[in-house]
């Protein structure tokens, strides 16, 4: 075993030693456990996009968002009568919005007419025309006002 004290090592060698050797320690550990270099190249997601993305991919695609929004009709529809009014909507479409939503003139929304403005809305928020939603197109205006009608 060697000696680490002596005329040339002084205690600020030693340390920076053992940082060196802790490191080399931690990046071994974590490139035999599966790959160190993915989990800390991978981005941050925000909560609303886990919510949201459960393939994980970095994007909402129609289905996901259709699927959220099914879940939260079912939520807001209090009286589980198979429809919203303008009551239980809670403000989340426009006027402009529930109007053409309604052809039948029926004063409530079915779930088929909700997801016609979800479709709407999710158009109006993928300018690129991709069919995905990344984080930055969710954080815009018109990404935000499809949030409100996917989440709760």
């Amino acid at each position: 075993m060697y000696a680490l004290s002596g005329p040339g090592l002084g205690r600020k060698d030693i340390v920076m030693m053992t940082r060196r050797i802790a490191i080399v320690g931690f990046l071994a550990v974590g490139v035999a456990a599966g790959g160190l270099v993915p989990v800390l190249a991978a981005p941050k997601r925000s909560r609303v996009m886990q919510l949201l993305d459960p393939d994980n991919d970095g994007t909402v695609d129609l289905e996901e968002a259709k699927k959220a929004a099914s879940a939260l009709f079912d939520r807001i529809d209090r009286n589980r009568n198979g429809v919203l009014n303008k009551r239980e909507l809670g403000g989340r479409v426009t006027p402009q919005e529930f109007a053409a939503a309604d052809p039948d003139k029926s004063g409530t929304l079915s779930k088929a007419e909700y997801l016609t403005i979800v479709e709407k809305r999710f158009k109006a928020a993928n300018p690129d025309n991709d069919g995905t939603i990344d984080e930055k197109e969710l954080s815009s205006r018109a990404g935000r006002a499809l949030l409100r009608l996917l989440l709760f």
